[in-house]
């Protein structure tokens, strides 16, 4: 009895996982900067405004800073690409920005599940910040 029920409860657990995947559909470093490039995305990092302002993805806003007044950081297009990210993939921090963005009504929002340690270790650069770019209104 007690495997059935640990074997249930790892079941949900999984498939939690993959509701939430679904829900947010990954993006690749490099489809990320590509939509970047393009000019193409508007980018929430969710690792606090610490992490923020010692490197973040460039362009992104501090979700932190911004988390209160979101709308005016996104863009007016609710089918333009969002994408959250956090500290890696084992980090489920990024679904507080992605619902977020959801709940205003974007039906475009994705997950950098590399996150910034990924971005880090595929060589990518980062922006330093002395103050959050929060404010940016961005589309």
């Amino acid at each position: 009895m007690k495997k059935f029920i640990a074997t249930l409860l790892v079941a949900a657990f999984a498939f939690a996982g993959i509701a939430r995947a679904d829900e947010y559909p990954d993006i690749s470093i490099g489809d990320l900067k590509k939509a970047i490039a393009e000019k193409k995305v508007t980018i929430i990092d969710v690792n606090g405004s610490d992490s923020y302002k010692a490197g973040h993805v460039p362009g992104a806003v501090d979700f932190d800073a911004v988390k209160d007044k979101l709308a005016t950081s996104l863009p007016k297009d609710k089918d333009a690409l969002v994408v959250a990210y956090c500290g890696g993939p084992s980090c489920n921090a990024y679904t507080a920005a992605a619902s977020a963005a959801k709940q205003l009504g974007y039906k475009n929002v994705k997950h950098m599940s590399a996150g910034i340690s990924g971005w880090k270790s595929a060589g990518e650069k980062t922006e330093a910040a002395k103050e959050s770019k929060g404010e940016t209104k961005k589309g």
